[in-house]
């Protein structure tokens, strides 16, 4: 069975606003956290996503380092962008 993300919170981080790097923590329905680095110039885009060892890899069931994320990366960025995340979490910063 495919694994099919879906975001129910996400926030900032932290960011470097003179280098356009920005940093988000996502939750995922199953409980699932990851940080997603995201590059602001010349438009958004994901530059890496890391889970947070919280819970194990929905994927694989490693409790530890894996990229399992990585392959569902675009699911996840396809979700935050359609939604508007970006900008309702920093006009609220």
């Amino acid at each position: 069975m495919a694994y099919i993300p879906k975001v129910i919170d996400f926030k900032l981080s932290d960011y470097n606003e003179k280098e356009g790097l920005y940093q988000f923590v996502v939750e995922l329905q199953d409980g699932i956290k990851c940080r997603m680095f995201y590059n602001r110039y010349p438009e958004w885009t994901v530059k890496n996503i890391n889970r947070l060892h919280t819970t194990p890899c929905p994927i694989c069931r490693r409790d530890y380092i894996c990229k399992c994320m990585a392959n569902v990366v675009d699911q996840i960025h396809a979700q935050v962008q359609d939604r508007e995340l970006i900008s309702s979490v920093l006009s609220q910063a």
